[in-house]
Order: structure tokens, then C-alpha cells, then sequence
């Protein structure tokens, strides 16, 4: 397996990087659900100096890729990271995240952070009114069904925080961050 930044990935490959989008957040209502939005999307990492990415490619195909914002100096968002479902579950998604917390710390990063959104029924705060107090409400967070949010907190990332109600009525932000410098 080898890690190709975005840029070197050819026409094909970012094809298959767009396939992956769609196909691995499906699942997600407020997800990229065309083709046309995720090639939109793939774009932005290939044309916004703030956007870089990193495909994880076996034989030239693209398994997976990770994203990173780059909103301060010491400060990325991960943003996104998707696997081809046909190969979840070995590792690749853990194997992304470790490249860009190596990249972002070779360039002086000492925070990367990240929303995983809850609009499909995936945690026990999904459809519960969060206010007047969302802090108090993230103390009963537990999963309800496979939420992105357990894999983050087994690779170290802790809850932070949570948006509200941000893809409709229930439907919150859960803020995750990770301090990968001291």
C-alpha cells in the first residue's frame, strides 16, 4: 500500500475518490449524495491551498483518503475521512488518520479536530432537544448504533463539544479534538 497525495492521483483515481464519498457516507443524510457533490468536493482539495489530502492506494486503486482543513497555524480539521466499504474494517481508516497526524505534526500542528455528525440515528442524542444546556445533555452520549465518534475515541480524540440542531431538529455536530504535540 502506498499514500499519494491528492494531487498526484490520476483523473481515474479521483473518480474513485468521488465513488468513495458517496458509497462510504450513504448512510448519512447530510452526507455528499451524488457524484456531482463529491466531485465537487474533490475539487476543493485540489484547488484551495488550505485543502490537502492523502489517498491510500493498493495496485492503483484508491482504498480510502483523508482530508485535512487548515483553518490556523497550529490547528487542522480532519475533514473527511472515508474507506471503501468493500474493505472497512481492516485498518485503513486508522492507517489515514496516523498519515495526517504525522503530516500536521511535521508542520507545526499541535491540534487536529474534527465534527462527526449525527443525522441518522447513531447516538443516544440523535432527536433530543439539546437546550437550553447541550453541555449538560453530552454527559448521557453513548452509541446507538456504529457512530463514527467511538473510532475516534479509540484512536485518542475526546468530545469537546457539540453543535446543536445544525443539520435539523436533533440532528447535532459532535465535536471531537486530539492534541497531537506537547
Amino acid at each position: 500500500m502506498q499514500f499519494v497525495p491528492f494531487e498526484r492521483l490520476t483523473l481515474e483515481q479521483h473518480g474513485e475518490a468521488a465513488r468513495i464519498l458517496v458509497d462510504a457516507f450513504v448512510h448519512m443524510p447530510s452526507a455528499w449524495n451524488t457524484p456531482e457533490e463529491a466531485n465537487e468536493e474533490i475539487a476543493l482539495f485540489l484547488e484551495d491551498d488550505e485543502y490537502q489530502a492523502w489517498a491510500l492506494t493498493d495496485d492503483e486503486k484508491v482504498l480510502g483518503w483523508v482530508g485535512a482543513v487548515q483553518h490556523h497555524d497550529v490547528a487542522w480539521e480532519l475533514h473527511p475521512l472515508c474507506v471503501d466499504p468493500s474493505v472497512q474494517g481492516r485498518g485503513i481508516g486508522r492507517t489515514l488518520v496516523r498519515k495526517l497526524e504525522e503530516a500536521a505534526q511535521q508542520t507545526g500542528v499541535i491540534t487536529i479536530w474534527l465534527g462527526t455528525d449525527d443525522d441518522f440515528g447513531g447516538t443516544s442524542i440523535f432527536g433530543k432537544d439539546l437546550y437550553p444546556d447541550p453541555l449538560s445533555a453530552m454527559k448521557d452520549l453513548a452509541p446507538a448504533t456504529r457512530h463514527p465518534y467511538v473510532f475516534y475515541e479509540q484512536l485518542g480524540y475526546v468530545v469537546t463539544g457539540v453543535l446543536p440542531d445544525v443539520n435539523g431538529l436533533g440532528e447535532h455536530d459532535i465535536m471531537m479534538a486530539k492534541r497531537i504535540r506537547p
